[in-house]
């Protein structure tokens, strides 16, 4: 089987994974009562009949089944109800804030997998060494580490103490410049990006300016995990047969390593790295509420203080459909790294 032959396959598979997300989400949202369900399409407070006219429209006192099919109808036209929260539609909202977290993701998860892979690389080669022993030592401390504490402590040092690296997206007079001025252009929604294509570079370096606390914060908490599978899988490696043959051919060192062991170590880096960035893509709840940076993990914890369950709800749809096609990337870099896979 060729690899657009695999690809295929596992985007036929999508179309029931998809459809089971679906069915758990809307079995969630049934334990409301239709007259509380109503509520969540209502922008403001319900009028006289407003409740039992909604109730009508999207068929909330029909079977189970219709009640299914209707809400996957408006799901796919992009009505996932009002927001609270954000005061506008649970998907506007959402839309409206990817951008920012998928900046974050942009410049992170490249740190993280060079990183991480280059310190879980030096670590198995070196095992029992020192190299070996710093390196396994940090990977303890960062694993140890929770990220609200990591951002704090960044805060205090680099933003209160030096006045470097301050919180949120945007300063002040940037944030003006993006929002009112008839000079910019917004090409992807990501400010660095949009900074460059308008060749703004002093909006580039304050956008950078912001995020690089929270990209320091994600990326020490992650390359400890990442160097550790890396190690880990680099050992078992490193003592398999067709590395002994090829240090026994005469070939380098750094041959041996880089065209026979890292390679056939990666697959169960590719896994972690897709799940890492997947979960990135979801939101960093966290480290977005600790650093003020207006992305969906930010808006997602708001929602849940707030008990704005169509906004919750929404989100969890989001992060849902996000993991399946992180998944789906993930096998298809299998089959790209192994091609024994997709031949099985």
């Amino acid at each position: 089987m060729g690899l657009g032959s695999y690809i295929a396959r596992r985007l036929l598979l999508l179309i029931p994974t998809l459809i089971g997300v679906s069915l758990l989400v809307f079995a969630i949202i049934t334990l409301l009562p239709p007259t509380r369900r109503a509520v969540l399409f209502l922008p403001d407070k319900p009028k006289p009949g407003d409740i039992e006219r909604i109730i009508e429209v999207y068929g909330l006192n029909q079977p189970v089944w219709v009640q299914y099919v209707n809400w996957l109808n408006e799901v796919l036209r992009g009505n996932l109800g009002w927001s609270e929260t954000a005061g506008t539609t649970v998907f506007k909202a959402i839309v409206e804030r990817i951008p920012a977290t998928a900046e974050i993701v942009l410049y992170t998860v490249p740190l993280i997998i060079f990183f991480g892979i280059k310190l879980g690389v030096i670590s198995a080669v070196n095992r029992d060494k020192l190299p070996d022993h710093v390196t396994r030592g940090l990977s303890i401390l960062g694993t140890s580490l929770p990220s609200f504490w990591v951002g704090l402590v960044l805060i205090a040092v680099f933003y209160a103490a030096l006045g470097w690296f301050p919180p949120g997206r945007l300063s002040w007079d940037a944030f003006n410049y993006v929002t009112m001025s008839k000079d910019w252009r917004s090409y992807t929604g990501l400010i660095t990006i949009d900074a460059l294509l308008n060749g703004q570079l002093w909006i580039f370096a304050d956008a950078i300016r912001h995020l690089v606390l929270p990209v320091t914060t994600l990326t020490i908490i992650n390359v400890a995990t990442l160097s550790r599978v890396t190690r880990s899988s680099m050992l078992e490696v490193l003592n398999k047969t067709y590395v002994t043959l090829a240090r026994v051919k005469g070939l380098r060192e750094s041959q041996v390593i880089d065209k026979h062991a890292q390679r056939n170590a990666l697959i169960p880096v590719i896994t972690l790295s897709g799940l890492l960035a997947g979960g990135m893509l979801t939101g960093l709840v966290i480290t977005e509420t600790v650093f003020s940076f207006p992305g969906i993990g930010n808006y997602a914890a708001a929602a849940a203080i707030n008990l704005d369950i169509p906004a919750v709800v929404g989100y969890a749809l989001f992060c849902a459909i996000v993991f399946v096609f992180t998944n789906l990337i993930v096998d298809i870099l299998y089959g790209y790294v192994d091609p024994r896979i997709r031949l099985g």
